[in-house]
């Protein structure tokens, strides 16, 4: 059956649901906390009150690659109850009073009058008063990180605009990057308290300080790629390997000092001192066989060991955006990373990106579109063994699936490369010249 790119957020959502559950349900499930409603606690443990203030809901959801977000009520969101907030309170952060990091006024009944003056919605926006305090360590370290920053995407715009920095940009495209791009690069408490806007909002676990949940915190932002690879819900594929026999989770190869940071500012993620390599645990690569011993420093591990993976389409930015839609695919091309990885060839994926994607926000064609090509190096997490790729028929060479071959006039394979044929628009030609394979294969394969 033909599994719709959606599956994987049809999942994370129906893990939502069950977070949140259904009103009637959570008046079975209010804290019996003794509490009048003249205090913080004593509102937000009370359902029925939540419920009768609430405001009518200005959150945008968050939708972007992965789909549109669930919605979660906004008294839903706020709620301290269940069992979570049980744990919370025998915490050091539970002992603590609301307005230590919130602000705001406490004791008080008066809604306005509570979320009044410096009230904070998320004191990790403001983690270097709010968090440092206690974790100096970690936001040091994490106030730099890829994750809260999204250095990368930023660096890209302001190259392909024409300027040195992102902090050079005008202020309108500024604000189209903070609307389309931004919210996907969050804080402590994205990951540690509450759910992501991508996956609704909102407290996770009643307000307890918890550690990343793999389906309700990562994959409810990393799910077009990320997810979507991982669990097999690209039509026509399987679960990694990782995932399926090794019940892996993010965290078992992400570590949490490369997801806070190490302090230094990164521009490209794959010059991430301490990220995953498939060499961590698979040691000794270059004997185990013929395959390796020939290609170990010619091809990434990818470009053997992924299946098709999903690449981006023009759901990150408003109006037309790129107008290529997210799709499965799989390209070997150049490996635009020469300077950091040792390969000739690696998997590509491509990038939502066009001349005119920042048109709404004040800049009809970027300058310097061309520095960067829009096909990316990229490790899919959907690895097995045994690809279409790797295994071929009795009796055929072991190349017989990756190298071009000329069968009649079909030259077979050709289809896993990235010629400028592949190319849908003019632009992408120009922009992608330093990947692109025409010419740049063995002579031997024949290829026009």
């Amino acid at each position: 059956m033909h599994k719709s790119k959606y599956t994987g957020l049809f999942f994370i959502t129906c893990l939502v649901i069950i977070f949140t559950a259904c009103s009637d349900e959570k008046k079975d499930n209010v804290t019996d906390t003794d509490l009048n409603i003249n205090s913080c606690e004593g509102c937000h443990t009370n359902y029925d009150v939540l419920r009768d203030i609430a405001s009518p809901d200005t959150v945008v959801e968050s939708g972007g690659c992965g789909g549109d977000a669930p919605h979660i009520e906004p008294y839903d969101r706020v709620f301290l109850g269940g069992d979570g907030y049980t744990e919370f309170k025998t915490t050091t952060h539970g002992e603590m009073e609301c307005t230590e990091c919130h602000n705001g006024v406490g004791n008080t009944d008066d809604k306005a009058e509570a979320h009044s003056g410096d009230f904070i919605k998320h004191p990790s926006d403001y983690a270097e008063q709010k968090c440092a305090t206690c974790h100096s360590e970690v936001v040091d370290k994490a106030h730099n990180s890829l994750h809260e920053q999204g250095w990368g995407q930023k660096k890209r715009v302001a190259m392909r605009y024409g300027v040195d920095s992102f902090d050079d940009l005008p202020e309108m495209l500024k604000t189209g990057y903070d609307k389309n791009c931004a919210k996907c690069h969050g804080g402590c408490g994205d990951c540690h308290v509450n759910r992501p806007s991508a996956g609704g909002g909102g407290l996770y676990k009643g307000h307890n300080f918890v550690k990343p949940n793999m389906y309700d915190n990562c994959v409810a932002c990393h799910v077009s790629r990320g997810g979507h690879a991982f669990f097999g819900v690209g039509s026509g594929t399987v679960p990694d390997v990782h995932q399926s026999e090794l019940d892996y989770d993010c965290l078992s190869c992400h570590s949490a000092n490369e997801v806070h940071g190490d302090g230094e500012l990164y521009d490209r993620r794959y010059d991430m001192a301490l990220k995953p390599e498939c060499s961590d645990c698979h040691q000794n690569l270059t004997l185990m066989n013929t395959y390796h011993m020939v290609h170990i420093n010619t091809f990434n591990c990818q470009t053997c060991h992924s299946q098709n993976y999903n690449n981006c389409g023009s759901c990150h930015v408003g109006g037309e955006g790129a107008r290529v839609h997210s799709h499965q695919n799989y390209k070997i091309g150049l490996n635009p990373l020469s300077d950091i990885k040792p390969y000739k060839y690696a998997t590509l994926r491509l990038t939502p990106h066009a001349p005119d994607s920042w048109e709404l926000y004040g800049t009809a064609a970027l300058a310097n579109f061309d520095v960067e090509p829009t096909y990316k190096y990229t490790t899919p997490h959907n690895i097995l063994r045994w690809t279409t790729r790797t295994q071929v028929g009795e009796g055929k060479e072991c190349y017989d699936n990756c190298h071009i071959i000329l069968e009649g006039d079909t030259y077979r394979n050709r289809n896993l490369y990235l010629f400028s044929s592949d190319m849908l628009e003019d632009w992408e030609i120009s922009a992608n010249q330093s990947v692109i394979v025409d010419g740049k294969l063995p002579a031997s394969w024949g290829t026009p």
